[in-house]
């Protein structure tokens, strides 16, 4: 399979890449700047533009079977509010629906847990049940959140004009070596600072996995999948954090020990995927990097 990864110079991105190579995927590297030479080094092709110029996507687009959709501003800090919104949604309006145009039949679209609105409310937004499951409705106030919401609504709506799978991917904090261990120690120091997120995470090798499994699994239409890790980032209990950062939240079934809060049993029976990576043994994530 040819595979078009946008946004592959990111975090996940060259995780992406990395793994589709490895299992034998041609893979077009796609970003708006210069790709890190472990990106460009694995990838078949190495394509550099902006999504929101259609001459460049087209390109991009060609000759691919399917297409991960990784670029995006991060946060809601990763730049201005309007330049966050506006990059965000245009890109992935562009994306899904040149690839529509062009007949690929599968899109992979990298979404956020945010898009629930909870991971950067100003306003401590508690979710109303738990675990959560993707049928939450949107409670948020952020533009980044809003962003990943509204991409999930272009998903959709290109999966039905043009009668293609999307796939997408709601993943929480992505991290592996270095930066997975500083994520937890800023957390285990407060576990408060991580509410909004329900201490939910993946290891970015893990999360490239899920991004294989959505390429390669019987699907059609729009499908909404969360992935997480099946424990949280706290040495907290789970049940104890809830009663103290979410009070309001209505538990629906026992959260034993550190059971993460967030619903993955969607993305467990349609991809048939579990994490394997951990941060709670000895040697978990120490990759070195």
């Amino acid at each position: 399979m040819k595979v078009l990864v946008t946004g592959a110079g990111g975090v996940l991105g060259r995780e992406v890449v990395a793994r589709l190579a490895a299992d034998g995927h041609a893979v077009r590297a796609h970003d708006r700047v210069t790709l890190p030479r472990q990106a460009a080094d694995l990838a078949s092709e190495v394509v550099v533009g902006d999504l929101r110029d259609g001459g460049a996507l087209e390109e991009a687009l060609t000759g691919v079977d399917a297409v991960v959709h990784a670029a995006a501003y991060p946060s809601p800090n990763a730049a201005s509010e309007a330049d966050v919104f506006a990059n965000n949604v245009e890109a992935s309006y562009q994306v899904l629906g040149a690839a529509g145009l062009a007949g690929i039949g599968r899109v992979v679209n990298i979404s956020s847990l945010s898009a629930v609105g909870l991971a950067w409310s100003q306003h401590d937004s508690s979710p109303l049940s738990v675990p959560l499951t993707e049928e939450h409705p949107y409670i948020g106030d952020d533009v980044y959140g809003l962003s990943k919401y509204v991409g999930e609504q272009i998903a959709a709506t290109a999966s039905r004009r043009w009668r293609m799978t999307v796939v997408s991917l709601r993943f929480p904090f992505l991290g592996t070596g270095q930066r997975l261990r500083t994520h937890l120690s800023f957390i285990h120091a407060d576990p408060g600072r991580d509410r909004g997120s329900l201490w939910g995470w993946l290891d970015s090798r893990d999360a490239a996995r899920a991004v294989e499994a959505s390429l390669t699994c019987e699907l059609s239409g729009h499908v909404l999948l969360n992935v997480a890790a099946p424990d949280t980032t706290s040495l907290v209990p789970t049940a104890e954090l809830l009663r103290r950062y979410h009070p309001s939240t209505r538990i629906d079934m026992p959260l034993d020990g550190f059971a993460t809060p967030i619903s993955t049993r969607r993305s467990t029976e349609l991809l048939g995927f579990t994490p394997i990576h951990t941060w709670r043994s000895p040697e978990a994530s120490d990759d070195g990097r």
